[in-house]
């Protein structure tokens, strides 16, 4: 709920602006007031993953905002959706600000060039750009995944890195955007680090995700399970070695570290939206910074060290929405801007930052009436 909370109060604070208009003769006895306005109804699209965080994500700016919205959850779990739905229509809101269709994709892409939306958020796959392509006259935010870096430095603390990595690699069974996928070491700790890490990843409990016991949990689907063991079994045949893990037990794949690899790989160079991580090291700084760039994707980063002037350094550099330092790309808040560069997405998403792309300025002119 901190999500609906967050918004309401940005909901107050939704200013515009107060123009002097007078700094030109022209504009004497003029005063601009600028206020943001809803474009409209707004389309939210979400995936399975996070499926009632993900829909409050963009139910709560729309409803910040004055902006009905329809919501098209994925098929495959539709129910947070539906109770999300009920619970806002027991509200004194106007009846239809939150509607819920669980529809097939075909049916999502003739409410995207519905003329009646005027706003689309879509999360999920790279599938958001072609649906961009249908009404590209409208006003779109995309985030669309990513495969995270993570970059562990010399002078990081070795066992929080470890430890961290371990979680935002596996967590959701590494169904997630912002997981880490792949992992960077400084060449001097490389071997240190990869020892603790591969040690904790083989502590993780693979098993029924209701048990509090369990730390990695199954696959969504049989069709997930033949994505992540194929590309794991490409990437051995090619040369990587499995360092933990790397077997199949359906629904479940066991959790897998891979090194050796090159960024020619699936598993480095996709998003392989699964228990897996690769690690490599690396020389100079500068070539973490490239590595975690050599990619279409660019949503969060994550950077382990104790240096001041590379977390900035990296914060320059590194072609993401978001660098994480000393914590995982996997860290997000519900108030902070949380969206993609290049392939990852376009727009933001964290609800000041999304109540401002469901809105538009418009400005009134208040001019000096004739006496």
């Amino acid at each position: 709920m901190s999500t609906f909370r967050w918004a309401s109060e940005e909901a107050r604070r939704l200013d515009g602006d107060v123009l002097r208009l007078d700094a030109d003769a022209s504009g004497a006895g003029r005063l601009g007031i600028v206020r943001r306005f809803a474009f409209g109804p707004v389309l939210g699209i979400t995936p399975f993953n996070f499926p009632v965080n993900l829909v409050a994500h963009k139910v709560a700016p729309a409803l910040g905002v004055g902006a009905p919205i329809v919501v098209k959850p994925s098929t495959q779990t539709p129910l947070g959706s539906l109770l999300l739905g009920e619970l806002v229509a027991e509200t004194d809101l106007p009846g239809g600000m939150m509607s819920v269709l669980p529809l097939d994709s075909d049916h999502a892409e003739r409410l995207v060039t519905d003329d009646r939306i005027r706003k689309v958020s879509f999360t999920g796959s790279g599938i958001g750009w072609r649906l961009k392509g249908l009404a590209p006259r409208k006003h779109f935010t995309l985030e669309l995944g990513g495969n995270a870096g993570a970059i562990v430095h010399s002078d990081a603390d070795l066992d929080h890195a470890a430890a961290r990595v371990a979680t935002g690699g596996y967590y959701q069974a590494g169904q997630s955007c912002v997981a880490v996928q792949r992992i960077f070491v400084h060449e001097p700790v490389y071997d240190e680090f990869v020892q603790r890490f591969v040690k904790q990843v083989s502590s993780l409990v693979t098993g029924d995700p209701m048990d509090p016991a369990t730390d990695v949990g199954p696959l969504i689907d049989g069709k997930a399970l033949d994505r992540v063991a194929s590309w794991v079994d490409e990437a051995v045949a090619a040369g990587a070695d499995v360092l933990c893990g790397g077997a199949r037990r359906d629904p479940f794949y066991e959790p897998t570290v891979l090194a050796r690899v090159t960024p020619d790989m699936k598993v480095c160079r996709e998003e392989i939206f699964g228990p897996v991580t690769t690690v490599s090291p690396y020389r100079e700084f500068s070539d973490a910074l490239a590595a975690v760039n050599d990619t279409r994707y660019g949503l969060q980063a994550g950077v382990f060290t104790s240096s001041l002037e590379l977390a900035f350094l990296a914060h320059r550099e590194l072609v993401v929405g978001g660098v994480i330092v000393n914590d995982v790309s996997a860290f997000r808040a519900d108030q902070m801007p949380y969206g993609g560069s290049k392939d990852s997405g376009y727009g933001r998403e964290g609800l000041r930052y999304a109540m401002r792309e469901m809105t538009e300025p418009r400005i009134m002119v208040l001019s000096r009436l004739p006496v």
